[in-house]
């Protein structure tokens, strides 16, 4: 986001306040949260909808791919479709902000985004359903990022904790309800209204919008960096081909390592091209700092073990056990509850141990209780399953709080957005992947379409992943012990 504040237009309430005579007295005035409820609120929602919307389609998958005459893995690519369109897309947000004004783009993310959720509403077959979550991630991929940094100038530093706190809240409700209200509509009503919910929610939004966006900008936004842009969306692209491809059953090889292969040429040519542009869309000198790439690296190589864990649970709860949608979903609730009731420690127990020794702890505990959901099988009474995921979820909390904020860490404050933005786009990308390998990893070991088949297949997968995940552990021992 920009930085140059002295450049930016100044917002509609701080000019009425510069007409001030000198000898006026200034009415005492409420807190800025207070003052911009209507902001927090807008931006409350739109994070709500889209952590409901990225939550929301999991348990629905066997319903979804049994109307769109699909295997259940063959739904993936709804998956990754979406999440890796947001990757792709976040690293635009800042300079579009620059160019059109935040109140222009925060409207056509709500517009796109609804506009996506209703196309994949009337979807009929999985390709149409794939294009529509391409373009929901198109207009998701600017709701956080523009919704973060009006916040931080709107806000008063006093009170932007209290407000950022506000949203993450209304946001992880999303997370909470999403698998709950998933499974409850895939079974009592239609899955198209798992995607038909968001329209009544966008209309709502962009008529808040019009109404409480601020419209911040730059007098003159820097050159967008188009073919930085263009090359890593390449680049992404030929990675999750190649993991498709390896996913499907006829084992085209050929053009697995053709798309391998052009992921790496185009990356290394993004890598030479963004040392020659004055602002690139992703800024890789800050590898350089330490806590950057462990962050980075870390984030990816922790994602690819866990991301594809309700995919996987979902297949393994509906497919393999039996389980309803709804009763699908319940299981996912204490995961979500389980990771929002470990915030509140991670403040003390980074003061304890530092980042070096909780992320290497952390992480290894993650692996071996995702190494215990091999113990599972049909007839494991539903309180242990609660229970298990309640324990996962708390650890998964704090390992995401964690690596989320060490790429802050003793990083100066002029690169926060560019750190912020390489930050979510690595998370989705690994998010993508993770889900791809997750399914990879399944449909290679899935020797059949019985009940059974799927319960053996979920055992094995969820071992290898608890492997992948152990082996991030060596990333964030590279970092340097916390100073005391």
């Amino acid at each position: 986001m920009p930085e140059d504040t002295a450049a930016m237009e100044v917002p509609a309430s701080a000019s009425a306040d510069a007409n001030l005579g000198p000898a006026a007295t200034p009415p005492l005035t409420p807190p800025s949260h207070e003052r911009h409820s209507g902001l927090i609120w807008l931006i409350a929602a739109a994070f709500f909808m889209q952590a409901l919307d990225s939550t929301i389609v999991n348990t629905a998958i066997p319903a979804m791919a049994e109307a769109l005459r699909v295997t259940p893995l063959g739904m993936r690519t709804a998956l990754t479709s979406y999440v890796l369109t947001l990757a792709i897309f976040i690293p635009a947000s800042p300079w579009l902000c620059d160019r059109f004004g935040t109140r222009r783009v925060f409207a056509a993310a709500i517009a796109v985004f609804t506009i996506g959720s209703l196309l994949c509403g009337m979807a009929q077959t999985l390709p149409q359903l794939v294009g529509a979550r391409v373009l929901q991630g198109f207009g998701g991929a600017a709701l956080m990022p523009v919704g973060r940094y009006v916040l931080v100038r709107s806000i008063d530093k006093r009170d932007f904790v209290y407000s950022m706190s506000t949203v993450a809240t209304v946001g992880l409700l999303g997370s909470v309800l999403g698998p709950l209200l998933g499974g409850a509509l895939a079974q009592f009503t239609s899955w198209r209204l798992i995607f038909l919910i968001n329209v009544p929610f966008g209309i709502i939004g962009f008529w808040l919008n019009q109404r409480h966006m601020p419209d911040y900008r730059l007098e003159r936004a820097n050159r967008f960096d188009l073919v930085g842009f263009l090359l890593f969306a390449a680049a992404s692209a030929m990675l999750l081909t190649a993991a498709e491809l390896a996913s499907d059953d006829h084992g085209q090889w050929l053009q697995i390592g053709l798309s391998s292969l052009l992921a790496v040429l185009i990356g290394g040519i993004y890598v030479w091209h963004s040392r020659r542009t004055p602002h690139p869309v992703a800024d890789l000198s800050l590898l350089r700092i330490r806590n950057v790439w462990v962050a980075l690296a870390g984030n990816l190589f922790t994602r690819l073990g866990v991301s594809g864990m309700f995919l996987l649970l979902v297949l393994f709860l509906q497919v393999g056990c039996g389980w309803s949608p709804l009763m699908a979903g319940l299981m996912m609730v204490p995961q979500a509850v389980g990771s929002i009731s470990a915030k509140w420690a991670i403040n003390k127990l980074l003061g304890h141990y530092g980042y070096r020794r909780l992320l290497l702890g952390n992480t290894m505990i993650v692996a071996v209780l995702l190494a215990s959901f091999a113990l599972l099988g049909k007839g494991s009474p539903m309180w242990l399953i609660s229970l298990m995921m309640f324990i996962y979820g708390s650890f998964m909390g704090l390992q995401y709080t964690a690596m989320n904020t060490l790429i802050y860490h003793d990083l100066d404050i002029k690169h926060a957005s560019m750190a912020s933005s390489m930050s979510s786009t690595a998370q989705y990308l690994s998010m993508s992947f993770g889900i791809a390998l997750a399914s990879l990893l399944m449909g290679a070991l899935l020797h059949g379409h019985a009940h059974e088949d799927y319960v053996a297949a979920f055992r094995w997968t969820v071992l290898l992943l608890a492997v992948a995940t152990a082996a991030a552990s060596r990333v964030f021992a590279q970092l340097r012990p916390d100073r005391p």
